[in-house]
């Protein structure tokens, strides 16, 4: 019998952050932070609904990393902060800037969000509606 195995490949995965890690928090964390509130904007997102994508962080803690975002995060808001870039950046490739910009306050027939918008869904759902969204929109990317 053969040994199967892959073909060979030029393709090396990158290494993974380890968001777990102290270090690598205190460096991510100030340009993690710039993404957020640049979507925020982009989003035109309200205070209440930034912070509940957060994770409902309280408004003293928003409102002290809105204005000097040089800052470690936990490895929860790490997560969402990276789960929410690459919606934005998904969204920027499929659609043009004014629809990628309002898509997520849009109500949305789709079965997963059954007619209310993508933002109310990832808040109600936290993380693992958030990471669907990313996987949802990631998909469309690849033609699925």
């Amino acid at each position: 019998m053969t040994a199967v195995a892959y073909p060979a490949s030029r393709y090396s995965p990158p290494e993974l952050v380890d968001i777990t890690s102290p270090q690598e928090r205190k460096r991510l964390g100030p340009s993690a932070l710039r993404a957020f509130f640049n979507l925020v904007r982009c989003w035109n997102l309200r205070d209440e609904d930034a912070m509940q994508l957060l994770g409902g962080m309280a408004s003293s803690t928003y409102y002290a990393m809105k204005k000097s975002p040089r800052r470690t995060l936990d490895a929860d808001t790490m997560l969402r902060v990276s789960y929410l870039v690459g919606i934005f950046k998904a969204l920027n490739i499929l659609h043009g800037k004014s629809l990628a910009d309002g898509w997520i306050t849009l109500p949305n027939a789709s079965p997963v969000f059954r007619g209310v918008t993508p933002l109310a869904y990832m808040i109600r759902g936290g993380i693992p509606a958030i990471a669907l969204v990313r996987r949802l929109l990631d998909a469309r990317r690849g033609g699925v």
